[in-house]
């Protein structure tokens, strides 16, 4: 995938330029976390050259859509927003609106006929486009990993800036028979280790407490470096950052789980007790048709491993229902192995063909229905599984790591990415709280603080 060079580098002690331009800019991101440190990214350029956000795309000066099309839902939605747009750009024609993210690569022709009213269509993270529509870009020397105020709650439209999402590898070289990812993103690029020290060395700088590496294929790290490091190398290298609390990485592949990944996971004092390690699917079948390179059992071994490794480590997972020829009995393995392996978190989709990928080429036959039943059942299975498991944490004390305030009370997560929620009058924004839980719940906890926050 063709981009232009990355601007160069200049220290990371520069001052931010603070003479306001008095523009402002909306930015409007749907999908994954890539997609929000990129859209982070684009708001600290604009920043950096006197933008300032605004939540009201009509008091805009340039709009910006980061787009996902994982899911033909996220692409329509992405499309309404679009179209709804074009009110706007007929009553202010000298704002740019630009559309970046997975929607764009190879389509940009087809788009600028179904949407003429967009200015500029550019590549997931091909940041340097911008200057066509913000010529003020063409001066900006920082490299973009070392932004001032990167992520600052302005650029990241008003969240703390007490956890931030660092991409380290860009790209998949799998090719599953149902994702357009590959096809959008292109193939696996690393980013150098020192570049990736060097940009959570500057969050940590700036207050950040919590890390999240990111990847289409995260412990593919390193891969394609001729150095021989990995993911690994990666973690210890970011665990000596002083000051970094937290450190976690998503999302992962089975295949590429080593032991030494996960023994490092052990070892180290920041990253935590957590696993996003997807499955997809609990029958060997669908998953060789998914072309998932992997076994229900491999994934299963994994998870016990980890689980032996790390005592009281939770796992998440992603699963698909209804994919095309998935017969009951091949539902109820998946259904079997969910209720074995009692994941803490399980993301449920239900298939649906991505033009341009290999199972789109086959019949969808699973009626809507029927898919809408597996997606209930497993739900009601994970509703049950997890509340029996957090029924069972009432009365314990958990380290929470506060992130901001939903609806009046104070809200963080543990380090096994459970989410809590308590009462406190002191300002313990980006605070280490030890809370004792007090009540349960399937997806979140509540509770109230013990001693002094750090």
């Amino acid at each position: 995938m063709a981009s232009t060079p990355l601007i160069p580098l200049h220290p990371a002690t520069s001052p931010v330029r603070l003479a306001p331009n008095g523009k402002r800019f909306f930015i409007w991101t749907i999908g994954c976390q890539m997609n929000e440190a990129d859209s982070a990214k684009v708001a600290a350029m604009l920043q950096e050259v006197g933008y300032r956000r605004t939540e009201d795309e009509t008091a805009a000066d340039i709009v910006v859509l980061n787009s996902c099309v994982v899911r033909q839902a996220a692409e329509d939605k992405v499309a309404g927003k679009l179209n709804a747009l074009a009110k706007l750009k007929r009553a202010k024609p000298e704002v740019p609106l630009v559309l970046t993210g997975c929607m764009v690569t190879n389509q940009q022709e087809k788009l600028r006929e179904r949407f003429p009213h967009v200015d500029l269509f550019f590549d997931p993270s091909d940041f340097n486009q911008l200057q066509r529509v913000v010529p003020e870009l063409a001066d900006l020397e920082d490299d973009l990993a070392q932004l001032p105020h990167y992520y600052a709650p302005e650029a990241q439209g008003g969240r703390s800036g007490v956890t931030a999402f660092v991409p380290i590898i860009y790209g998949c070289n799998f090719l599953c028979s149902y994702c357009i990812v590959p096809y959008r993103r292109g193939k696996e690029t690393s980013r150098p280790m020192a570049d990736i020290v060097r940009e959570v060395t500057h969050l940590v700088d700036g207050g950040v407490r919590e890390v999240t590496l990111l990847g289409q294929t995260v412990n593919a790290y390193g891969h394609d470096l001729s150095d021989g490091r990995g993911l690994a190398d990666l973690l210890r290298a970011v665990d000596a950052i002083p000051g970094l609390e937290r450190l976690r990485f998503l999302t992962s592949h089975p295949k590429y789980m080593s032991d030494e990944i996960i023994d490092t996971m052990a070892e180290l004092r920041t990253t935590c007790e957590h696993m996003n390690l997807p499955v997809q699917a609990g029958d060997d079948e669908v998953l060789r048709r998914m072309r998932r390179t992997y076994t229900r059992d491999l994934w299963r071994e994994r998870i016990a491993y980890t689980r032996g490794k790390m005592p009281g480590v939770t796992i998440a997972t992603d699963v698909i229902v209804g994919f095309p020829g998935e017969t009951e009995a091949q539902f109820l393995q998946t259904y079997d192995l969910l209720q074995a392996v009692a994941c803490d978190k399980v993301h449920l989709a239900m298939y649906s063909p991505r033009p341009g990928t290999l199972s789109a080429r086959w019949a969808d036959d699973i009626p809507h229905e029927e898919k809408q039943r597996r997606h209930q059942e497993l739900e009601q299975l994970q509703e049950r599984l997890c509340t029996e498991r957090n029924a069972r944490r009432l009365g314990d004390t958990e380290e929470i790591l506060v992130e901001g305030m939903a609806k009046g009370r104070w809200t963080g997560r543990t380090r096994g990415n459970t989410l809590v929620h308590f009462d406190d009058e002191r300002d313990v924004l980006g605070k280490l709280v030890d809370v004792r839980i007090t009540r349960t719940t399937p997806w979140f906890l509540m509770g109230e603080p013990v001693g002094e926050p750090h």
